[in-house]
């Protein structure tokens, strides 16, 4: 990655080289560009003369514009203003340094604990049928399991210091991992997409001066804001966000808790089917499953020493405790809505969730209101983090991208999320169902193939030379691309078989199991990638770990360098 350093004026004194900025606990220092390269002279001379000196690997670029030097100038000043500054390089062992662990559960339980996890929980009964006894078993049975995999993902941001995608490089090799990098950028542009419409539709209801495009515009505003800050704002903000959303959680079950409590268990039109249920299953899972391209990114700062168990842990806690009670709200008040007429007014055609709980939250009048205000700009909880992983997606995906500031990416991706946003409002739930497709299918053969050299070729933390390896293409240490592409092939081969959409019944599917394509999807890449990557080793490619790990047992919070 390219490290972005403003070199000062050193004629007076000789030197070819400026001194670092002065480094704090609290603020993010500018790293020193260090001209060792033959041609050394020249370079300082122009480095005197005001020029923005960028390093990427072994090369040294000057930007003579203006653009270099504003953004020399604007870089130093959000800097020392405490922001954010680094891009996709990874993190000197000096900065992880952060022990709040604990912030790896607020992060994640209130980016969960609002009216998107909410909406997702709806989809279930308004979509496919379900009856709130067969939703409540269903979202634990799938919470339980799904929130084990962003949790395991976080432990890469801590002992490794790298973005999720840069980290991707060691399974899916340099240019490999440009795959799920697209495909990442793409996916959370969608899910953001999503998160836009909810709060925006929520903040509609509160007053009939606004509507749900305006509403849009609002959350994306915001959630671009606090991207643009970074990841250590970003942390502060998830500490608090998540009190308001709890409170009106509690409203809505006390103000409606009488009316579920005439709710049929199960759909008046009949138990749902085993398709149906498997289908509502995979889109539930998909929507936890898929913050496992997220986590790794918001713990590169903290402790690399800290136990796994307590990091995968607390990220577990925040994830379960936060979706299995949204999730199993927003079931039960779009099961209601079937009895309720008010409920089903607010729903409308099944496309306005913020309607819905507008309805609910209506008898309790101009306090209703407000805990609707807060839940729309709230929002931001989880369309704040999903921009940034946005951001460094995208500059993973090629050298020329990752010269971007991470604010420009972020203003790019709102310019394209507003417009997208409004169009796609006019039919939520085919938008969601759509989305969650497009995730789920590419996301089982990057979890296989990351999962399965984590715990059959590398096997600890210790074996990922991230700061030597990460931006080398011909590092030894990174594998070849294609057992992973290999992985990919195989396993869409698969959910072709066992997916089932609108516009695609696989023949697997078509026989009433519903959408297993995701499930079918990951099982074949384990095996595949597995194989592959087995010979390959045989073969003498590249890959293999650089610490002798064939004889260590994996222990869960083992630290690095520690022995069985």
């Amino acid at each position: 990655m390219l490290l972005f350093t403003a070199i000062d004026s050193a004629a007076e004194k000789g030197s070819s080289s400026s001194k670092s900025s002065t480094k704090s606990k609290d603020h993010f220092p500018l790293p020193d560009v260090h001209i060792s390269h033959a041609g050394d002279a020249e370079k300082a001379e122009k480095a005197s003369a005001g020029v923005l000196i960028i390093e990427e690997g072994n090369a040294v670029r000057e930007a003579r514009t203006r653009v270099g030097r504003w953004t020399q100038h604007a870089t130093r000043r959000l800097a020392a203003l405490g922001l954010e500054m680094e891009g996709i390089e990874p993190i000197p062992d000096s900065q992880r340094t952060d022990k709040r662990l604990y912030q790896f559960f607020f992060v994640w339980f209130s980016a969960n604990a609002n009216i998107l996890t909410l909406s997702a929980g709806t989809v279930g009964p308004a979509f496919y049928g379900l009856g709130i006894r067969d939703s409540f078993y269903l979202i634990l049975f799938v919470d339980l399991i799904s929130c084990a995999f962003p949790s395991f993902f976080a432990i890469f941001g801590p002992k490794l210091g790298t973005r999720s995608m840069v980290a991707a490089r060691f399974s899916w090799g340099y240019y490999g991992a440009v795959i799920p990098s697209i495909l990442n950028v793409l996916s959370m542009q969608g899910y953001l997409v999503i998160n836009t419409i909810v709060g925006g539709q929520t903040l509609a209801e509160a007053s009939p001066h606004l509507d749900a495009t305006l509403g849009i515009v609002i959350i994306a505003l915001i959630s671009l804001i606090i991207t643009f800050c970074g990841c250590q704002v970003l942390h502060w903000y998830e500490l608090l966000i998540w009190i308001p959303n709890v409170i009106a959680f509690i409203v809505m079950l006390i103000v409606g808790g009488h009316q579920l409590m005439s709710a049929p268990l199960i759909n008046p039109a009949g138990p749902a089917s085993a398709a149906a249920i498997m289908t509502s299953g995979a889109s539930l899972a998909v929507t936890v499953v898929s913050w496992s391209t997220l986590t790794p990114d918001y713990g590169v700062y903290h402790d690399k020493n800290a136990s796994a168990w307590r990091i995968f842990w607390y990220t577990y806690l925040g994830f379960l405790i936060s979706s299995v009670p949204a999730h199993m709200l927003g079931a039960a008040f779009a099961a209601g809505a079937t009895v309720v007429p008010a409920w089903s007014a607010g729903l409308g055609d099944g496309n306005d969730v913020g309607g819905l709980v507008a309805a609910v939250l209506a008898p309790t009048g101009r306090f209703g209101k407000f805990l609707l205000v807060l839940l729309s700009l709230t929002a931001p909880s989880a369309c704040a983090p999903t921009m940034y992983t946005v951001c460094m997606s995208f500059m993973t995906v090629h050298r020329a991208f990752a010269r971007l500031p991470r604010g420009v990416v972020a203003i790019a991706s709102t310019a394209v999320l507003i417009p997208v946003a409004i169009v796609g409002a006019r039919s939520f739930y085919e938008t969601f169902v759509d989305i969650l497709a497009l995730i789920g299918y590419w996301l089982a053969p990057f979890l296989a193939a990351a999962l399965t050299e984590h715990i059959l070729f590398r096997r600890t933390y210790a074996a990922y030379p991230a700061r030597d390896a990460w931006d080398s293409p011909a590092h030894p240490s990174l594998p070849p691309p294609w057992p992973a592409l290999l992985a990919l092939a195989a396993a869409v081969g698969a959910s072709v078989l066992g997916m089932q959409q609108v516009w695609w019944t696989g023949p697997v599917a078509a026989r009433g199991t519903g959408d297993v394509g995701m499930l079918m999807g990951f099982a074949v890449a384990v095996g595949a990638y597995a194989g592959a990557r087995a010979l390959g080793r045989r073969w003498g490619a590249r890959g293999a770990p650089r610490v002798v790990v064939a004889a260590r047992r994996v222990i869960p919070g083992m630290r690095d360098g520690e022995k069985a």
